[in-house]
């Protein structure tokens, strides 16, 4: 397209100059002419001097005005382009020129068009793309930071930012003084080491980070442009309910294993003993065949609560809500528990309000489980001496109406660190409570998971107060009303 556009404005320019010349030519006649006539002065030379000094001047004035606007129809429309350039240049991208001509003038402007089209078509995909990719980052649950090759954050979604903001709020001073850990710009203390290996690499690096009570798993990946380095972005994801969960199911599946372990030993060696015929009198050999069936009742207790324990959190279970009369479930378990109490010299006292206690909608047998489970715990812990208060009362929180029980004993007592942590499964594992024994045997210690499990499905709280060497009490607290 130049090519021609080119030979049209030479031409063009050519037509101009020749005019130009001839206008040139003709004064140079005029003088010519002035000085033949100053030689021969006659009439006729005058006549010609005046035609030809009339031609030369509508020469010049028309080679004048053609040159004007030869030089006006070549120029303007490229000065309009250059402007529609600029206007490009500076984001109005639907800018276009006029097309007042079909020569290659008229050409240049129809293909200046088209491309300022094409161009204002792509960038509107690229901001639509540019929009899309925005809408995504920001949906994302994940936090996601992008750094530059000098640690300065380039882009981050909100969750990105809060995790930068709350990072920055922490006091590093510590681990900056041990060297565990170097600041560059913008990037997080504790993405720094990944941060600069991927750099160094060139390479995608994942790595799980621990920061104070959180756990967050980190894909980094490099961003490179022609084959170096100019950046990394950063992909964080809040692990910290999985690795509990994990932690829970290890220690789940360990807990299991050592509870089951323990029987199935002792089943198997005084089963082996009864077989080699090693007890020599029907007593020794009563004695292991009672060890036996205890052990296997603990078994079958095991599997129970385990049971009982998996359909609670799975929503499955099973609840008769009829009316109760809680004092007579109190006077009941009582009178249950006290022959146990006297055997190991602990005072068992009930206290209730006189008026009678009840609730509209409640599941009696449920109940029942809860508080046996819970006096189980405490005769299990206290000592010989020692008085344990099973209580009762109506009470007020927040205009609403709760029937309060209370199982208080003067036990060891529970570390205050632990306290959180006792209704999880197996809690009877850890050192601030070691298994004793009761006329029933040893608990499973899945106790107190299914007693929370039951207080909660009857909509109603559950909470445990405890100093070492001075006791525990539970309260309980059920809605008189059903809800």
């Amino acid at each position: 397209m130049l090519g021609p556009l080119w030979r049209s404005v030479v031409g063009k320019l050519w037509m101009t100059i020749i005019g130009l010349v001839a206008v040139v030519l003709l004064i140079l006649g005029g003088f010519l002419l002035q000085y033949i006539d100053l030689q021969f002065d006659d009439t006729t030379s005058h006549r010609v001097k005046v035609l030809f000094v009339y031609t030369c001047i509508i020469g010049f004035l028309l080679s004048t005005f053609f040159a004007f606007f030869l030089s006006t129809k070549i120029t303007q429309p490229l000065i309009q382009m250059k402007k529609a350039a600029d206007l490009i240049a500076n984001g109005e991208y639907r800018t276009r020129v006029s097309v007042r001509s079909n020569d290659e003038i008229g050409d240049l402007a129809d293909t200046f068009n088209h491309m300022a089209q094409e161009l204002d078509t792509l960038i509107r995909d690229l901001n639509h793309e540019k929009d899309h990719l925005a809408s995504v980052l920001r949906s994302m649950a994940d936090a996601v930071i992008t750094f530059d090759a000098e640690g300065a954050v380039i882009l981050s979604n909100p969750p990105g930012q809060q995790l930068l903001d709350r990072w920055s709020a922490l006091d590093w001073s510590e681990a900056e003084a041990s060297g565990k850990y170097r600041v560059r710009n913008q990037v997080p203390i504790p993405l720094f080491e990944i941060y600069r290996n991927v750099l160094r690499k060139g390479r995608d690096m994942t790595d799980k980070l621990h920061v104070q009570s959180g756990v967050w798993s980190i894909v980094m990946a490099p961003l490179k442009s022609h084959e170096s380095v100019r950046g990394a972005v950063a992909v964080m994801r809040d692990v910290t309910e999985e690795s509990k969960l994990e932690k829970l199911r290890r220690d789940f599946v360990a807990n299991v294993s050592h509870e089951i372990r323990t029987p199935l030993s002792m089943l198997q060696g005084y089963s082996e003993a009864l077989l080699d015929d090693i007890a020599s009198s029907p007593e020794e050999r009563q004695e292991l065949v009672q060890v036996i069936h205890d052990e296997s009742l603990r078994m079958g207790r095991l599997v129970k609560d385990l049971l009982d324990l998996a359909r609670m959190e799975a929503g499955h279970m099973e609840m008769n809500p009829v009316h109760v009369d809680l004092s007579a479930l109190l006077r009941r378990v009582h009178r249950k528990f006290n022959v146990y109490a006297k055997e190991r010299g602990i005072k068992l006292e009930l206290s209730m309000d006189e008026e009678e206690l009840d609730i509209q909608a409640g599941d009696e047998d449920r109940l029942e489980q809860v508080l046996t489970n819970l006096l189980d715990n405490a005769l299990r812990h206290t000592s010989a001496g020692a008085n344990i208060r099973l209580t009762g009362s109506y009470t007020v929180l927040e205009g609403k109406s709760w029937v309060s029980l209370g199982i208080a004993d003067e036990g060891e007592g529970i570390p205050e660190e632990d306290l959180p942590f006792i209704f999880e499964r197996f809690y009877k594992a850890d050192k601030a409570r070691k298994r004793g024994a009761t006329s029933g045997g040893g608990g499973t210690g899945l106790g107190l998971a299914i007693v929370k499990n039951i207080i909660e499905a009857h909509r109603g709280k559950i909470e445990a107060r405890s100093k070492i060497g001075q006791g525990t009490t539970f309260t309980l607290l059920l809605p008189v009303e059903a809800t």
